[in-house]
Formats: C-alpha cells, sequence, structure tokens
C-alpha cells in the first residue's frame, strides 16, 4: 500500500460513504484487509460502491463466530439468524444430555451452509467429541440452487459434511428419515410483493429463490413444516426462521403437521424463530 496510508484509508472510507454505505469505516478496514495491492483494492471499492454486497465482495462473511465462505450470487447468511442458530444449538443439547450422542443436524435451504455448520460447531465439544462419545455431529445441507450448493460444500465438506442439490427434502438420501435431531429450514419469508422493496444489494445480488417466500412468505415454510414429522427422529425439533407477523401462522401449520411449535423471539435483533418438536413415538 501507500506510504500515506491514513490519507488512503480516508480516500476509501470517503468513496464509499460517498456510494451510500452506511458502514462505510467498517468496511473500508475489511477492504483494506483484504486488498493485497491498491489495483486489487480498488477493484473491490468499485464492485462494493456498485452495489455488490460486501461479503460477496470479500469472499466471506462473520457468521456465528465463524468466517463463512460466499460466493458472488449466493445469498448472504443474516446476522439476525444467529439467533436461530442459538435456539438450535439449545434443543440440540438438550437432546444430547438426554443420551443421543451423535446429533443429526440437517440444513435445508442452506445457501452458504452457514446455519447448519453454526449449529454444529456448537454442539461439537473441544477434542471432536459429542457429548463425551467418539465422534461428531453430523452434518447434512440441501438447497435448490446449485449456486448455494457449490458454495456450501466449499464450507460444510472441509468438516466432514454433505451438501446435496434438490427441493427440500427430494434432495436428501433416504437414510436420514426419521434420524434428524435438529432440522433447521432457513427458507425465504419475504412474501412476493413485498421484495421489491428489499435492499438493491438483495435485489440484484442475490437469487430470488432465496428471497421469494410466495403469496403471504410462508410458501416454502409450510411445506418443510408438512414433510419434516417423517425425517424427525421421536423429540427432533423443525427449526423456522419468520417475521413476527407470520409467526402465529407459522406455528399452526406446524401443529397442523402434528408437531408441537413454540415461538421464540430476540428483542436485541427482533429476530422470531418457530420450533416445531415431534413426538416420542
Amino acid at each position: 500500500m501507500r506510504d500515506d496510508a491514513a490519507v488512503y484509508d480516508a480516500f476509501v472510507v470517503a468513496r464509499l460513504r460517498a456510494a451510500g454505505c452506511v458502514f462505510a469505516e467498517d468496511e473500508a478496514a475489511v477492504l483494506l484487509a483484504a486488498a493485497r495491492s491498491t489495483v486489487e483494492l480498488d477493484a473491490l471499492i468499485e464492485r462494493r460502491a456498485a452495489g455488490e454486497p460486501l461479503e460477496q465482495v470479500v469472499g466471506w462473511a462473520e457468521f456465528a463466530g465463524l468466517r463463512i465462505l460466499v460466493d458472488p450470487g449466493v445469498f448472504v447468511p443474516r446476522r439476525r439468524s444467529e439467533f436461530l442458530v442459538s435456539v438450535a444449538v439449545g434443543l440440540g443439547r438438550s437432546r444430547m444430555g438426554g443420551g443421543s450422542a451423535i446429533p443429526v443436524v440437517v440444513d435445508l435451504c442452506c445457501g452458504t451452509g452457514a446455519l447448519g455448520l453454526a449449529v454444529a460447531a456448537g454442539l461439537t465439544v473441544p477434542g471432536g467429541t459429542v457429548a463425551g462419545e467418539p465422534g461428531r455431529v453430523e452434518l447434512e445441507a440441501a438447497d435448490l440452487d446449485p449456486a448455494a450448493v457449490a458454495c456450501a460444500r466449499r464450507n460444510v465438506e472441509p468438516v466432514g459434511g454433505h451438501v446435496y442439490v434438490g427441493d427440500l427434502f427430494a434432495a436428501l438420501p433416504d437414510r436420514l428419515r426419521g434420524r434428524v435431531d435438529i432440522l433447521i429450514c432457513n427458507a425465504p419469508y419475504v412474501p412476493t410483493g413485498d421484495v421489491a422493496f428489499l435492499p438493491a444489494e438483495a435485489r440484484d445480488h442475490e437469487p430470488l429463490v432465496a428471497l421469494d417466500g410466495g403469496l403471504d412468505g410462508l410458501a416454502v415454510l409450510r411445506r418443510a413444516a408438512s414433510g419434516a414429522p417423517s425425517w424427525l427422529a421421536p423429540g427432533g425439533a423443525l427449526l423456522v426462521e419468520t417475521s413476527d407477523r407470520q409467526a402465529a401462522e407459522m406455528a399452526g401449520a406446524m401443529a397442523a403437521a402434528g408437531l408441537r411449535p413454540v415461538v421464540h423471539t430476540d428483542e436485541d435483533t427482533t429476530a422470531t424463530v418457530v420450533t416445531g418438536r415431534a413426538g416420542n413415538r
């Protein structure tokens, strides 16, 4: 970089601020750290100034204490979804305490695979063991978007997980049927009519299939609730994220599928998560 680093840093911040980046100082620090030359830095700044999400520009996102690889055109994991991870880890630990030595975690509509990875990390104790027994969390993930699957494989396969391409449960191997302890489905829940009001960086740089949740936003999530019981282990849980306005409707869909719904909210992030537990059949 140049000798007058402070002046150049201020120049980068000014360019980002002029492009409408609210957190220009923080983003400038990320871009400066990522670039290996001024030429590369200029290219990164131009991409960000053009509206591409910062995480796609630098190729990674920080999520739940993990660095998640993010490819161009793939849905960027949202920090609000860390609340779903915390709820899932709590449920998983309670099951481990009940004798489930190696939990099976499935991440549907996985995008980068961030949520499944974070849950698996939260359930794996140091030394590569779970609940004192040899082995790791069994992590499986799937997405309809081939680009997301390719990205998720770069994140999930290094820790021993598997990623499949396909529509919800149709993508999963039959060996998982009736064995899933934690089933995450972070499907889109934005109503079709509201997609146009999303930030431009989402509309223009993330796939529509990861944003559009159908007429009322719950089209994919209802399908997940309907199909979940045959894949969940006794006492296993489906976890989804919704808006606060959709939570009651989603809880009803889970109850109709035979799951026991609970609505969880986080005041700090205004995140809403609906869980549905399977019976101990």
